[in-house]
């Protein structure tokens, strides 16, 4: 039902679409969103790949590679791209997650043609300059070794070690993995991850499906043939129960979760609403609530769905006093086996469904956003028209479902804990 505010008619609540375009071309297939209401294109997209691929003892080498990409390339040194990426305002970017590598660029439409030159020198032609090795590096092992200093890193290293012993996931980057990585070993993962099949492409902006399918062809031309090799599936998580590590700081960072659910599980959407409800709505959420407000035992607390190797994964975290350690475990996992035994309220239900209706469309309020937007639902197996579904879907969620939904998947006795400081009462 429509609504009229200040005299502006609005459209139905949760009716909110974006129409988007299949283009293909030379065996690449992309997703458009076409807006020409301001002269700007975004284009992302994807191989999967990443951190997955990262050999033992060598972890951080995706990444490092990833940033070695804008380093310079080609005639141009580390200096002279940047330069050229500015004077034509292109923001260009790379990176590696733990199972897909990543480019993206935005452009004004009079520097889409620089802007496609200059990503595919990047990925074709990377110079690997000493001097810019050097300098990557040390900003890698830097960022490594604050990690390892603070509870909060520690005790996220802890989780995804625990979590997924011996997998991909489980292995984050380290001081001396990052300074082993050699120039010819960072060769030979780009030559590796990125080719020329096997890649998903997003697109928004000013730019139509003609338009697109010539930067597609171009872009990639230039990289070997083939795709890149699967990654592996995600193993179940690992029961470890709790992870402590010591390390001496007035308060205790704790790292908490679950396994969560596939995408295309037809519960998704009771499930985000579900868990919008127990940990991840803000002040309003059942832990922020019962942690802060009620009791004053941290600033935040919260929990969401970490989508990686195709599956959801609930994960969460909260700071808090050492001695008050023990009891915020306890608040968590009780708030957690609420949720699961008796679900949420009417209210609580009709709150979640209009935040995650209502704030759809601010998702879309600029071209890059929603580039990016549309490559994660490609990557997640989406469906073309999964988008297009989901006011539908939300709509027609009801207290009854969402908490079988929470039943189903939230595990009281398979929620884990990492934690790092002094902790006490566990």
């Amino acid at each position: 039902m429509s609504q009229t505010i200040f005299g502006v008619t609005l459209p139905p609540r949760h009716g909110f679409s974006v129409p988007i375009q299949l283009v293909e071309q030379g065996g690449i297939s992309a997703w458009l969103v076409e807006d020409h209401t301001v002269p700007v294109v975004s284009l992302a997209w994807a191989w999967p790949g990443g951190a997955a691929r990262d050999p033992v003892g060598r972890e951080g080498l995706s990444a490092f590679a990833a940033a070695m990409l804008s380093e310079g390339a080609g005639e141009y040194d580390n200096i002279g791209f940047a330069d050229a990426l500015r004077d034509s305002g292109i923001g260009l970017s790379f990176s590696a997650g733990r199972d897909s590598f990543d480019g993206s660029f935005r452009a004004l439409t009079t520097a889409l043609p620089d802007a496609v030159r200059l990503a595919r020198l990047a990925m074709a032609r990377p110079r690997m300059d000493q001097a810019a090795i050097a300098r990557v590096r040390a900003r890698a092992v830097l960022g490594a070794r604050q990690q390892l200093e603070t509870p909060a890193g520690i005790a996220r290293r802890a989780f995804w070690e625990s979590a997924y012993p011996g997998f991909p996931a489980g292995r984050l980057s380290t001081p001396e993995s990052l300074t082993a990585i050699t120039e010819a070993e960072i060769r030979g993962a780009l030559a590796a991850q990125l080719r020329q099949g096997g890649v998903m492409v997003a697109a928004s902006g000013a730019i139509n499906a003609t338009q697109l399918r010539a930067i597609m062809a171009e872009l990639f031309a230039d990289l070997p043939p083939g795709a890149p090799e699967a990654v592996p599936a995600l193993p179940p998580l690992a029961s470890f129960g709790v992870a402590s590590r010591e390390k001496a700081a007035p308060q205790s960072t704790l790292v908490f979760g679950q396994d969560g659910l596939a995408p295309n599980d037809p519960g998704w959407e009771g499930f985000q609403v579900a868990l919008r409800i127990l940990a991840g709505g803000g002040f309003t959420s059942r832990l922020m609530r019962s942690v802060r407000e009620e009791r004053g035992l941290t600033y935040g607390i919260g929990a969401g769905l970490d989508l990686l190797f195709g599956r959801g994964i609930v994960i969460g975290n909260v700071a808090t006093e050492n001695a008050k350690v023990g009891e915020v475990w306890g608040l968590v996992r009780a708030a957690w086996a609420e949720m699961a035994a008796n679900g949420p309220t009417v209210d609580e239900v009709t709150e979640a469904v209009d935040f995650l209706g209502g704030s759809l469309p601010l998702q879309f309020t600029d071209s890059r956003r929603t580039a990016s937007l549309l490559l994660g639902l490609r990557q997640a197996g989406r469906p073309l028209d999964w988008l297009a579904g989901r006011p539908a879907r939300l709509a027609a969620l009801n207290r009854e479902n969402v908490a079988a939904v929470a039943k189903r998947i939230l595990k009281p006795d398979g929620l884990v804990l990492a934690v790092a400081g002094q902790p006490q009462g566990l």
